[in-house]
C-alpha cells in the first residue's frame, strides 16, 4: 500500500499525464485545385469543441473554399481531414509514392450530417414553405417520420424566432428571415460543427442583425462554428480565435486582440488597413 503523500502524488501524476481529448476537426496539409488553379495551398487546422472561429481574407483568398472542402462540398485535392479523430476517407499509395483519398458518397453524407454549413445566398427551395425547407434534410436524410420532423422542424423555426413563418414561401420571406430559415434548417441535423459562408452578405444592412442575434445565440449554447465574415466587428466579440487567409494559406491565426488589434503579418496589416470602419 501506498502512504497517502505518495497517493496523492500517483493521482496527480495520472491527472497530468491524461491526454487531451482529441480535436473535432483537424485538417493536415489541405490542397484544392479547380484545373491548374490552385486555390488552397496547404492549410493545417485543428478545431477544438467549443472554438468559435472567424475567417477572414480579401476575395479569392480561398475562404469559402476551404469551408466547402470541410463540408465535402468540394472534395480536396489532396490532405487529411479527421472529424472526431478519425480519417475522412480512404487514403491509397499510388506507384509514384503520392497519396490519394478516396471518399464514397455513404460516408460524405453522414459526414455532412455532422458537419452543418450555412450559406451566402440561402439555398432553400422556393417551391416548399419554411417548414418545409427545415423538414426535408430530417425525412430524406435521416428518414424521420413525418409527425416528428415536423415536430422538429416548428421547435428550429421557433428557436430562430421564426415560428410564424412556418407556412411561409421564400418569396415571401425577407432576406434576414431566408437566413434564419436556412440557420434552422443546419441546426435541425443536430451538427457537431457549423459553418457559416458569409451569412450576411447577401442582406441589406437593416437585416444584417437579426441574422448576427441568432449567431451569438448559438455562441452562448457552446456551439463550434467556423464564420466567414467581413463583419470584422462582430467577429472581435463572436471569436475566441481569427484566422486571416490570404493566397490560399493562413497568414496569422490567433486571439481577436492579437490579430485585429495587433496583427504581426504585412499582409494582415494591410488588409485591416482597408477596412478600419470597425470599433471595438
Amino acid at each position: 500500500m501506498c502512504s497517502s503523500a505518495s497517493c496523492a502524488r500517483a493521482t496527480d501524476d495520472t491527472t497530468m499525464t491524461k491526454p487531451a481529448p482529441p480535436a473535432l476537426l483537424r485538417v493536415t496539409n489541405l490542397h484544392k485545385q479547380f484545373g491548374d488553379n490552385a486555390i488552397i495551398k496547404g492549410i493545417d487546422l485543428s478545431v477544438a469543441p467549443g472554438d468559435r472561429i472567424a475567417i477572414l481574407g480579401a476575395s479569392g483568398s480561398g475562404k469559402s473554399t476551404l469551408l466547402r472542402c470541410l463540408n465535402f462540398m468540394e472534395k480536396p485535392t489532396s490532405g487529411r481531414i479527421e472529424l472526431g479523430g478519425t480519417l475522412v476517407g480512404t487514403e491509397k499509395t499510388q506507384r509514384d509514392g503520392s497519396v490519394k483519398t478516396d471518399y464514397s458518397e455513404r460516408e460524405l453524407t453522414a459526414v455532412r450530417q455532422r458537419v452543418g454549413m450555412v450559406f451566402q445566398q440561402f439555398n432553400l427551395f422556393p417551391h416548399m414553405t419554411a417548414l418545409g425547407n427545415v423538414m426535408e434534410g430530417l425525412r430524406t436524410v435521416k428518414g424521420m417520420a413525418h409527425e416528428q420532423a415536423d415536430t422538429m422542424a416548428r421547435a428550429q423555426l421557433a428557436r430562430v424566432g421564426l415560428a410564424e413563418k412556418a407556412d411561409a414561401y421564400p418569396a415571401r420571406l425577407s432576406g434576414g428571415q431566408k437566413q434564419r430559415v436556412a440557420i434552422a434548417r443546419a441546426l435541425a441535423m443536430e451538427p457537431e460543427l457549423l459553418l457559416f459562408d458569409e451569412p450576411t452578405s447577401a442582406l441589406d444592412p437593416e437585416l444584417v442583425g437579426e441574422v448576427l442575434r441568432v449567431i451569438r445565440a448559438l455562441v452562448e449554447e457552446g456551439r463550434t462554428m467556423l464564420l466567414v465574415t467581413h463583419e470584422l466587428g462582430f467577429a472581435y466579440h463572436f471569436a475566441n480565435r481569427i484566422l486571416f487567409i490570404a493566397d490560399g494559406v493562413i497568414h496569422e491565426d490567433g486571439t481577436p486582440d492579437e490579430v485585429l488589434k495587433h496583427p504581426r503579418q504585412a499582409r494582415t496589416q494591410a488588409f485591416l488597413a482597408r477596412h478600419n470602419e470597425f470599433h471595438f
